[in-house]
Order: structure tokens, then C-alpha cells, then sequence
């Protein structure tokens, strides 16, 4: 997962309108009811099915920290996804989305001027039409890369050139070596 994807999926936690079961008889509980059988839910954990009822029954209560984590993973993955879209829907639509991050910046400007990179931290809304694409392009499984240069086209817009206000002749801003980067929508 790249960073981008990573922020995208802190951003729809941060929408849940109801915390995910915490006890891992909940969790293995929410995923079979979910998924429809023990098999379905053990292939997706990397277990056998019959560790998987184990754990819904608790008789084993105890699981290895990679599956307990895969068991996590899968239960908020799954978790109000009616909400998480409906706030996408959102963002894409009206709201638009906040990036907040500190990363090397580049870009290519005209000559006399500097076009080195350096450290920024920025916090910038970008608008409705750059969630619809920056959600279109990981819903396509486009590369982290690919959806990097959706918000460094933003930031370029919004932050740099201020809607068309200044920097006329700035072109082909680049976000690297990114420190962190959050997203709220």
C-alpha cells in the first residue's frame, strides 16, 4: 500500500460513525456474518476454518500477531462502508478534500527564477473535482505515483499558482519524499 492509499484509508476510519467490534470473537463474528461462512472468512485470514470457528466460539482466544492483525485489517475494511461512501460521495461533490502534508516539492518555472525542490509543510483544501479524481484513481488501482501527481496538479492550482492569481508560468509541480501526508474529507 502507498502512502497515498494509506492516508485515503485513515481518512474513511476517521469517518466511522460507530467504533468496529474490539474483542476478536466480535471481530471473527462481524466477518462471518459478512463474508457467509467460516471457509470465506479463514482463506481471507490464512487459517483453516476450523481456526476461525475456534476463535468465533473462544475457545482459542489467542491468535499469532499477523493474523490477529489480517483479522483487524479485514473487519475495518469492511466496516460501515455506507458511511465511508456517502462521505466520499461528499467530497467528490461539494466538500472537497483537505491535504495536509510535509514533502520536497519541485517544479519546473520559468527561466530566472528557481525551480529547486525543498521541504514544505502545507496544509491546502483542494477542491471537489480533485477528491472525484483522486477517489476514481484509487477505486482504477491506479499507482501511488499516479495519484502523488493528482494532488501535486492541486497543490499546483490552489497553492502555487492561487487559482490563476500568480505564477502564470509555473508547470509540472512534483511531491517527493513525502514525511507524512493526511487527508480529511
Amino acid at each position: 500500500m502507498g502512502e497515498i492509499e494509506d492516508a485515503i484509508a485513515r481518512a474513511d476510519r476517521e469517518a466511522f460513525t460507530r467504533q468496529p467490534p474490539k474483542t476478536l470473537k466480535g471481530q471473527v463474528g462481524y466477518l462471518l456474518k459478512q463474508m457467509g461462512s467460516a471457509k470465506a472468512v479463514a482463506q481471507e485470514l490464512g487459517v483453516t476454518a476450523d481456526s476461525v470457528n475456534r476463535y468465533r466460539r473462544g475457545a482459542r482466544k489467542h491468535p499469532s500477531a499477523d493474523v490477529a492483525a489480517k483479522i483487524n485489517d479485514a473487519v475495518r475494511q469492511r466496516w460501515q462502508p455506507m458511511v465511508r461512501k456517502r462521505r466520499q460521495r461528499q467530497a467528490a461533490a461539494t466538500t472537497g478534500i483537505t491535504v495536509e502534508t510535509r514533502a520536497r516539492f519541485g517544479y519546473t518555472a520559468p527561466v530566472g527564477t528557481t525551480d529547486d525542490g525543498r521541504f514544505r509543510r502545507l496544509t491546502v483544501h483542494l477542491p471537489p473535482a480533485y477528491a472525484q479524481r483522486l477517489f476514481d484513481a484509487r477505486n482504477t488501482s491506479a499507482s501511488d505515483q499516479e495519484m502523488r501527481q493528482i494532488i501535486a496538479e492541486g497543490f499546483k492550482e490552489i497553492y502555487f499558482q492561487d487559482g490563476g492569481g500568480r505564477a502564470a508560468g509555473l508547470s509540472d509541480v512534483t511531491l517527493n519524499d513525502i514525511d507524512y501526508l493526511d487527508l480529511d474529507y
